[in-house]
C-alpha cells in the first residue's frame, strides 16, 4: 500500500504543473497549488492517501532540501558597499539600510500582530506567533521579481534582501525558541557549534572546488556529492546540539553559495530538489491538513482570519518606509509581495507540534492563511507594479590616460551602449581633448586620488598610458578596487621582471599594439572576410554575456532574436562550444554572434540584464 500511495503522490506532482499550464494558471504559485491538491487527496478530499513512513522520509528530505536551496537563493553580493552611479540625489536611501529599517519594522508589527491575537484568547504563545508572523518566502518573492526582470534594480534588491532576512533571522530564531522551550541536557551555546562547522567546511572546499571541474566527469558528478554532503553534515550537526534540522540545511545552501557554483550546478540541484523531493513535501503537507475538523471547531475556524490579518499587519509598516525610496503604488505592491510567505510556515507549525505549543487544527489554520497569502499577494503585486524611472544601465567603462589612442575609442563608444569617462593628470591634455570626449583632470594620479575620484567605480577600466611603469601601478591598483575588467597597455615586456606575468595571472588583459598589428595583419590575408566584418560599420561580430536568467535553459533555435543573428561559437567554462538548434543557454554564457549593427542594443540589454 505503500508504494501505491507514492505512486499517488508521483502521478499528483506530474499532473499538477500539466494542469496549470494547460489551464493558464501563472498567478498562482506551484507549491501552494501541490499543497491543495495534497489536501485533495487527503482526509479533506477523497482520502486516497494516508501518511506513511515512505511518504514521511521523502518529506522530511524535501523540506531538507528545499530550506537548502533557499539558503543558496542568498545573493550575498547585495552586501557589499558599491557606489550608485545613476542616484538621482543624497536623499536617496540604498537599498541594504532600506531593507534592514524594513524588516525591523516587520519584526515590531509581527509583535505587535503575536501580542493580539494571545490577548484575543486565539493562540497564547505570542513569541512564537511573532517568529511565523516575521516570516517571508524567499522563493516566491525571487520568482517573481525574476518574471518582471527587477532582480538588478534597486526596487528588486531591496525586495530581494527583506526577503533574505525575513527566511534567515526568523530561522535562526526559531531554532533557538525551540531550544529554550524544550531544553536539553545540551547547552543552547552548543548551537554556535553548527556556526563553527560551516566555517570550516567553507574554507576547507573552497580551494579544492574550483580543481573538482577539471576532474569531474558525468558519471561522478562532484559538485552534486559535495553538496549533499554539506547537507547531511550540518544537519547532523544540528541534531546533535539540539538544533533543529532546516538550520542545519539552510546553512549548507549557504555554504555552497559561497563556494560560487557553476550556474549548471545549481540548475542541477533546483531539478532534483523541484523535480522530485520538494513537490512530495508539499502535496504531504496538504494531505496532513484535515479541513473538515479544521472547520467543524469554531476556535480554529475563527483564527484563520484572525492570522490573515496578522501577516498582512506585520508588514504593513513596509509602505510609508518604501515610499522613501519608490513610487507610492510601487511601496504597496512590494508590501503585497513581502506579505508572501509559506517556506518557514510549514517546518515552524511542525515543530510547534514537536514542541507541544500548537494543535493540529491550529497549525492547520497558520498554513490555510499562508496558503491565501500565497495566492493573493503575487496577485497584487504584479497587477500594482509600475516601471519606475530609472535610467537604463549601461556598462561604465573608465579610461585612465587621454591620447590618441583612448580618445577615438571613447568616442566611438559613447554612441552605443556604454558610460565613458577619461581621466587624466595632464592639463595639456585635458585641454585639448575636453571638448572632444568627457574628460576628467585630476591634479595626480595616486591610489586614493582615483579612488576618491570615482576612476575605478566602473565595469571596465582601461589604462592606456605609454609608460609601462605607471600602468603597473595603475593596474596594481585597479585590483585592489576589484574592477570586474582591467584591460592595460603594455608595449614593451622588461624580460628581467615578472610583473607583467603576474598581472596577466591576476586576471589583467594585457594590450599590446605590436601583436595587435600582428594578428590583425595576419587576419586580412588568411581571412579577410571577417576582418571586413569587423571593421564594417553596419554588421560586425558582437559579444554578450548572459546575465538574464530568463534565457537560462533556452535551446539556441528558441531565442527571440535568433533570425537576426548568427551564433557561430559560446564561450563557457573557459572553452569554446559550437553552438546548434538545441544547445541550451546557461547563466554566464558568452555568445560570440554576428549580425546587424541596428539589432545589437535590443539584445544586449535583454540578454546582459542582471536578473
Amino acid at each position: 500500500m505503500e508504494s501505491i500511495a507514492l505512486l499517488i503522490v508521483l502521478l499528483a506532482a506530474l499532473m499538477t504543473p500539466i494542469v496549470m499550464a494547460r489551464l493558464r494558471i501563472t498567478q498562482v504559485p506551484t507549491a501552494v497549488a501541490e499543497i491543495i491538491v495534497g489536501m485533495l487527496l487527503g482526509k479533506s478530499g477523497f482520502d486516497f492517501v494516508q501518511n506513511n513512513s515512505t511518504l514521511t522520509q521523502l518529506s522530511s528530505l524535501g523540506v531538507i532540501v528545499l530550506i537548502f536551496l533557499s539558503g543558496m537563493e542568498i545573493d550575498f553580493t547585495l552586501f557589499k558597499r558599491s557606489p550608485d552611479r545613476k542616484t538621482a540625489g543624497p536623499q536617496q536611501i540604498q537599498p541594504v539600510p532600506l531593507a534592514i529599517l524594513a524588516f525591523a519594522s516587520i519584526v515590531v508589527m509581527a509583535a505587535v500582530a503575536g501580542v493580539g491575537l494571545q490577548l484575543l484568547g486565539a493562540y497564547r504563545h505570542a513569541v512564537f506567533a511573532t517568529i511565523i508572523f516575521s516570516t517571508v518566502a524567499l522563493g516566491v518573492v525571487i520568482a517573481a521579481l525574476k518574471e518582471k526582470e527587477l532582480l538588478s534594480k534597486p526596487f528588486g534588491q531591496t525586495m530581494l534582501l527583506i526577503a533574505a532576512f525575513g527566511e534567515v533571522l526568523p530561522l535562526i530564531a526559531l531554532t533557538i525558541y525551540s531550544a529554550v522551550v524544550h531544553p536539553t541536557d545540551k547547552s543552547i551555546w552548543l548551537l554556535l557549534l553548527i556556526f563553527a562547522v560551516a566555517i570550516i567546511l567553507l574554507l576547507r572546499f573552497r580551494k579544492i572546488y574550483q580543481w573538482f571541474a577539471q576532474v569531474d566527469k558525468s558519471t561522478t558528478q562532484l559538485d552534486i556529492r559535495l553538496a549533499f554532503f554539506l547537507i547531511v553534515t550540518l544537519v547532523t550537526v544540528a541534531a546533535q546540539v539540539g538544533a533543529e534540522s532546516i538550520l542545519g540545511a539552510f546553512l549548507a545552501g549557504m555554504v555552497m553559495k559561497l563556494l560560487h557554483p557553476r550556474a549548471e550546478t545549481q540548475e542541477k540541484l533546483t531539478s532534483i530538489g523541484y523535480g522530485f523531493f520538494i513537490p512530495i513535501f508539499f502535496i504531504m503537507t496538504g494531505v496532513k491538513i484535515n479541513l473538515r475538523t479544521l472547520l467543524a471547531d469554531p476556535a480554529s475556524l475563527q483564527l484563520i482570519p484572525l492570522v490573515l490579518v496578522g501577516f498582512i499587519l506585520a508588514k504593513l509598516l513596509l509602505i510609508p518606509l518604501l515610499r522613501l525610496r519608490f513610487k507610492p503604488r510601487n511601496a504597496l505592491s512590494g508590501t503585497a509581495l513581502i506579505t508572501t510567505t509559506i517556506t518557514l510556515v510549514i517546518p515552524a507549525t511542525t515543530i510547534g507540534r514537536n514542541l507541544g505549543i500548537m494543535t493540529s487544527q491550529q497549525a492547520g489554520a497558520f498554513t490555510l492563511a499562508a496558503i491565501i497569502s500565497c495566492i493573493g499577494a503575487p496577485i497584487l503585486f504584479n497587477t500594482l507594479y509600475v516601471k519606475e524611472k530609472e535610467d537604463e544601465h549601461k556598462t561604465v567603462v573608465h579610461f585612465i590616460g587621454a591620447n590618441i589612442l583612448t580618445i577615438p575609442i571613447a568616442q566611438q563608444l559613447t554612441q552605443g551602449f556604454y558610460d565613458v569617462a577619461l581621466y587624466t593628470d595632464d592639463e595639456s591634455r585635458y585641454k585639448t581633448y575636453n571638448s572632444e570626449a568627457n574628460v576628467h583632470l585630476l591634479p595626480g594620479f595616486s591610489e586614493k586620488v582615483l579612488n576618491d575620484a570615482g576612476a575605478y567605480q566602473a565595469d571596465i577600466v582601461v589604462i592606456g598610458y605609454f609608460d609601462n611603469r605607471k600602468n603597473t601601478a595603475l593596474a596594481q591598483w585597479a585590483l585592489a578596487a576589484h574592477v570586474p575588467r582591467i584591460i592595460a597597455r603594455f608595449e614593451a615586456k622588461n624580460i628581467e621582471s615578472d610583473t607583467y606575468d603576474q598581472l596577466s595571472a591576476a586576471g589583467v588583459e594585457i594590450f599590446n599594439t605590436l601583436e595587435s598589428n600582428i594578428s590583425l595583419l595576419r587576419a586580412m590575408i588568411e581571412s579577410p572576410s571577417t576582418v571586413k566584418i569587423l571593421t564594417d560599420t553596419n554588421a560586425g561580430i558582437y559579444e554578450i554575456t548572459v546575465r538574464n536568467r530568463r534565457f537560462t535553459g533556452m535551446e539556441v533555435k528558441n531565442l527571440p532574436f535568433i533570425d537576426d543573428i548568427t551564433i557561430s561559437q559560446i564561450y563557457r567554462d573557459r572553452q569554446f562550444i559550437a553552438p546548434h538548434g538545441d544547445t541550451q543557454i546557461q547563466l554566464g554564457d558568452h555568445l560570440i554572434f554576428s549580425g546587424d549593427k541596428a539589432a545589437v542594443g535590443a539584445i544586449r540589454r535583454e540578454m546582459e540584464l542582471l536578473n
